[in-house]
């Protein structure tokens, strides 16, 4: 299962940015082509958040369609998956612009705020 390591380079990744501040919600763009099964990828970050600042985070993951523009009549469009041949003219021979996308986008924090002596968490 390579959601397992997936999530935990998600983890890594959102911890290092956050600085030590709890995480409440972590975006992210999977490519098509990644073939990342989203269920299987929330369990294994939810595995890998626990005793980390991520711990009760929400997973959001942004699907990317294939996209690819065509060598042969230069037309560009989204695929629905294999085999990746051109929707305009049939051929095979494209080149694929967007789908094999794997980033975390954003971060949203909660931040701990001072109110009337005590500490208090806002999102």
């Amino acid at each position: 299962m390579h959601e397992l390591s997936i999530a935990q380079a998600i983890v890594d990744v959102a911890a290092r940015h956050a600085g030590g501040s709890p995480v409440v919600r972590v975006h992210v763009r999977i490519g098509r082509l990644r073939q990342v099964v989203p269920s299987a990828l929330a369990f294994a970050f939810e595995l890998c958040t626990h005793g980390t600042p991520l711990d009760g985070a929400a997973l959001e993951v942004e699907a990317v369609p294939i996209g690819a523009v065509c060598r042969d009549c230069a037309a560009e469009g989204e695929l629905d998956g294999f085999p990746l041949a051109c929707p305009a003219c049939g051929s095979l021979s494209v080149d694929v612009v967007r789908g094999e996308e794997l980033q975390v986008e954003s971060l949203e924090l909660t931040e701990a705020l001072m109110t009337s002596g005590r500490v208090s968490d806002e999102h």
